[in-house]
C-alpha cells in the first residue's frame, strides 16, 4: 500500500485509542499495534522515511488495515498483548516463551497434598509459583518433607472415612514423615498450620514462621522436652540458612518487580527480579527478537506485562531504568536515583549483561568472531590434546548419508586456519557401493578425495576427522593404505553423539574437556559436514523422486524432466503454475501431456 492509497482510507480511521492490524494480499496478519490515537499512529507508517529495512518491507506488503476501538489506552495495551501471543504476526516481537515453569501445588482436598508440577489443572487447587529454578523448588520440597510432616498418599481422607477407620497408617508414619491423619492421629487444624507455613516460606515471608517455631521451641524446653526443642531449632537453622542464600535487600521494602533491559542489534535481553518482603524470590532473564525499529522504551512494557502474567506477580510497584508508558491501572512506575531500589536495579542490569555475555559464549558455531590470533591459539590447543606433530591449520572432515539404502552420498568439509574454506567443500555421489554399507562408502570417498589430491600434487591436510567412530575410521585407513599415504596425515574417528575421539589402533577413546575451545571447533566442523551432507542428500533425493515420476509420463523424456526440475523444483510447485508458464519451458505439445498427467494425479 502506498501513501497515496492510504490517503483514501485515512479519514475512516478514528482519533480514538485502539489496536490496528495490517494484512498482506493473501489476508495474512503481518502486524498488530496499539495506539492512543489510531489515525495518527497508522498515518505515521505512511508519512515517514524508515531507516530499517524490515519496516520498509512491512509497509510495502500492507494490503488492508483493520482496527478495533477500545475505551482506554490500557485496554489497547492488554488487547495488543493478547493478539500478539495468539497470532504471532511476522513483524511483531515474539512473546512466546517455550519454557514450562514448575509450580508447587496445594491440592484442593482434605489434608491437602503438596508436590511439584509443571501442569496447571483448573480444579480449585492452589498453585504457588511458577518458579524460574526447578532446583530451588526441589530444595524447598526437601525441607518440607523433613520438617513439615505431610501426607503423600492419595487416600480420600474425608471426615466420614476417618471416623469409620477405613485406613491404616503406612511406613511414612513410622518414619516420622507423616503424623497419621488417615487414622485421626492429626487434626485438620494442625495439618493446615503446616500448609500455612509453606505458603509463608514460598512467599519469602519467613518472620511469622520463625516466630511460631521459636515459641514452640521455648514451650518444649519449658516442658523439658529437649529433643523436640532441638528438632525445632534444626528447622530454624535451616530457614536462616535458606534466607541467607537469598539476596536480602531491605526488610523494609514492600513487594516490587525490578526490570532491566539491554539491546544488542535486533535482540533485546530483559532481566526480572521479583522482590517479596525485601528478599529476591525469583530471577528470570528473557531474550526477545526485535522485528522492526522498536526502541527499548517500546519493547520493555510489552515484555513486562508478559513476564508479570507468567509469574503471577501482584506487586503494585515496578522499578525500571527509564520512564516507560505502562497503562496497567494502580501500578507505580519508579526510576530510582539512589537507595535500596537503585541497588536492586543495578543488580538487575548486572544480571542482564551477564546473561547476554554467557549466551554469546554458548553460541559454539560462531567462533568465526574470534581474531586470527585467537583461532591459532585454538588450533594449538587441538594439537596438544590430540598429540599432533604439526598445528592442524588444514582440517578435513567426512560424513555419509543415505535413505534406506537409496541415494547414498558423502560430504567433505575443509577448514583452513580454523575457518571454513567453502571453495574446498566436496560432495560425493557414491558409485561402487550398493545398499547400506557405511564402511565401504567411507573407503570409496576417502580414496577418491586423496587420490585426486595426490595426482594433482595438492597439499594434504594435517588432520582428517572421520565422523562415525571405529568402523568408518578403519575403512578410511584402508583407503589411505591403498594410496600409500598412511602416516602422511593424522586421521581420527569421531564417535557420533558421544563426542569421543578415536585414534587408529587404540582401544580407549579420548574425551576433550566439554567447555574447551578445541571441542567447540571440532563440534563446529562436525555440524558443518552434517549440514552440508544432509542438504545435498535431500536435494538429490528430491530430484531423483521428481525426475523418476515425470519420466513415467508417455512422451516426456529425461531432458524434458530435467528442464522442468530446474525451473519448478518440485511437483507441488509445478501444479500451481498456469499453462503459459509451463509452455515457456517445454513447449505447447509436451505441456498438454504434463497437464493431462497432473490433472489425473489430482483427481486420483
Amino acid at each position: 500500500m502506498t501513501a497515496a492509497d492510504f490517503q483514501h482510507i485515512a479519514t475512516t480511521i478514528p482519533h480514538k485509542p485502539g489496536i490496528y492490524k495490517y494484512y498482506d494480499a493473501s489476508h495474512q496478519l503481518l502486524y498488530v499495534g496499539k495506539a492512543k490515537d489510531l489515525r495518527k499512529r497508522v498515518s505515521s507508517y505512511f508519512a515517514k522515511t524508515f531507516t530499517g529495512y524490515k519496516t520498509f518491507e512491512l509497509v510495502k506488503r500492507i494490503e488492508s488495515i483493520e482496527f478495533t476501538i477500545v475505551d482506554s489506552e490500557q485496554d489497547a495495551f492488554l488487547l495488543e498483548n493478547v493478539l500478539i501471543k495468539q497470532y504471532q504476526p511476522r513483524y511483531n516481537i515474539n512473546l512466546k516463551d517455550d519454557k514450562t515453569y514448575p509450580y508447587i501445588v496445594i491440592k484442593k482436598e482434605p489434608f491437602p497434598r503438596v508436590f511439584l508440577t509443571r501442569q496447571k489443572v483448573i480444579d480449585g487447587s492452589e498453585y504457588l509459583g511458577p518458579f524460574s529454578s526447578v532446583g530451588r523448588v526441589r530444595e524447598l520440597l526437601h525441607f518440607i518433607k523433613q520438617y513439615i510432616p505431610l501426607r503423600t498418599c492419595k487416600l480420600a481422607l474425608t471426615e466420614n472415612n476417618i471416623q469409620k477407620h477405613k485406613f491404616k497408617v503406612c511406613l511414612e508414619y513410622h518414619l516420622g514423615n507423616c503424623k497419621g491423619p488417615c487414622e485421626g492421629l492429626q487434626t485438620e487444624q494442625d495439618y493446615n498450620n503446616g500448609i500455612q507455613q509453606i505458603r509463608e516460606i514460598l512467599k519469602g515471608n519467613l518472620s511469622p514462621v520463625m516466630q511460631r517455631l521459636k515459641l514452640e521451641m521455648q514451650n518444649h524446653a519449658a516442658n523439658l522436652a529437649f529433643e523436640k526443642a532441638a528438632a525445632i531449632k534444626s528447622k530454624m537453622d535451616y530457614l536462616e540458612n535458606y534466607q541467607a542464600k537469598s539476596v536480602i535487600v531491605s526488610k523494609h521494602l514492600n513487594n516490587i518487580d525490578v526490570f532491566a533491559i539491554e539491546k544488542a542489534g535486533n535482540t533485546a535481553f530483559i532481566n526480572y527480579l521479583m522482590v517479596n518482603y525485601g528478599t529476591i524470590v525469583q530471577t528470570h532473564t528473557r531474550k526477545v527478537e526485535i522485528q522492526l525499529e522498536e526502541t527499548e522504551a517500546e519493547v520493555l512494557p510489552l515484555v513486562i506485562l508478559d513476564i508479570r502474567k507468567t509469574f503471577n506477580s501482584l506487586s503494585k510497584e515496578i522499578v525500571v531504568p527509564f520512564e516507560i508508558e505502562y497503562p496497567e491501572q494502580d501500578i507505580i512506575i519508579t526510576v530510582p536515583k539512589a537507595g535500596d531500589k537503585k541497588k536492586l536495579l543495578e543488580l538487575s542490569i548486572k544480571n542482564v549483561s551477564y546473561f547476554k555475555d554467557e549466551l554469546k559464549k554458548k553460541k559454539t558455531l560462531h567462533i568465526t568472531t574470534k581474531s586470527e590470533a585467537d583461532l591459532m591459539q585454538v588450533l594449538e590447543e587441538v594439537k596438544q590434546y590430540l598429540h599432533l606433530q604439526e598445528t592442524p591449520t588444514h582440517i578435513e572432515c567426512f560424513d555419509n548419508s543415505n535413505f534406506q539404502g537409496s541415494y547414498p552420498v558423502s560430504a567433505m568439509v575443509c577448514f583452513k586456519n580454523g575457518l571454513p574454506s567453502k571453495k574446498d567443500y566436496r560432495h560425493f555421489n557414491v558409485k561402487t557401493v550398493k545398499g547400506i554399507n557405511d564402511f565401504a562408502t567411507m573407503k570409496e570417498v576417502v580414496f577418491r578425495r586423496y587420490k585426486r589430491l595426490k595426482e594433482e600434487n595438492q597439499p594434504l591436510p594435517q588432520l582428517v576427522i572421520i565422523d562415525g567412530g571405529k568402523g568408518q575410521l578403519h575403512a578410511a585407513l584402508e583407503a589411505l593404505s591403498d594410496l600409500n599415504l598412511l602416516g602422511s596425515m593424522n586421521v581420527v574417528g569421531l564417535a557420533k553423539n558421544e563426542e569421543e575421539i578415536f585414534f587408529p589402533g587404540d582401544s580407549d577413546s579420548l574425551k576433550i574437556p566439554w567447555d574447551s575451545d578445541s571441542l567447540l571447533l571440532i563440534r563446529r566442523i562436525r555440524d558443518e559436514v552434517h549440514r552440508f551432507g544432509i542438504t545435498f542428500h535431500r536435494n538429490k533425493r528430491s530430484a531423483g523422486i521428481f525426475k523418476n515420476e515425470l519420466e513415467q509420463i508417455p512422451g516426456i523424456g529425461k531432458t524434458t524432466a530435467d528442464n522442468l526440475l530446474k525451473h519448478f523444483k518440485s511437483i507441488k510447485n509445478l501444479q500451481t503454475k498456469d499453462k503459459s508458464a509451463i509452455e515457456a519451458v517445454i513447449g505447447p505439445a509436451k505441456t498438454k501431456l504434463v497437464l493431462l498427467y497432473l490433472n489425473e494425479k489430482g483427481q486420483a
